[in-house]
């Protein structure tokens, strides 16, 4: 998805290179390096954590697609296109976060 980030932002007007533009996709690419990051920490509370930061970057991706459909920049049609990756994502996403919040709280974890 993060290719087809970049592939919109670059429809962008030239003068929101650094503003619209540059935010979705920095945006975009926080989502994946979130997930990587909590998986890189031993802590299921980090884990999660991060996990919701990067549920917070995918949502951010896609409030300012829709900011540049309002704005003209893009089509409403190309934020359909991707309305499915964003749907599996999120629920990727919220699936990883349950099994870490079921591993957190299994009995095997209680003192």
């Amino acid at each position: 998805m993060v290719k087809e980030i970049y592939k919109l932002a670059k429809k962008l007007p030239v003068e929101e290179k650094f503003a619209l533009s540059s935010q979705i996709r920095r945006a975009a690419v926080s989502i994946t390096a979130n997930i990587a990051e909590g998986c890189g920490r031993y802590s299921l509370k980090e884990k999660i954590h991060f996990i919701g930061i990067s549920f917070g970057s995918l949502m951010e991706v896609f409030s300012e697609l829709q900011t540049a459909i309002d704005l003209g920049f893009i089509s409403q049609t190309s934020l359909e296109t991707l309305r499915p990756q964003f749907i599996h994502i999120s629920r990727m996403l919220s699936g990883l976060k349950n099994s870490y919040s079921n591993m957190l709280n299994s009995p095997s974890n209680k003192p």
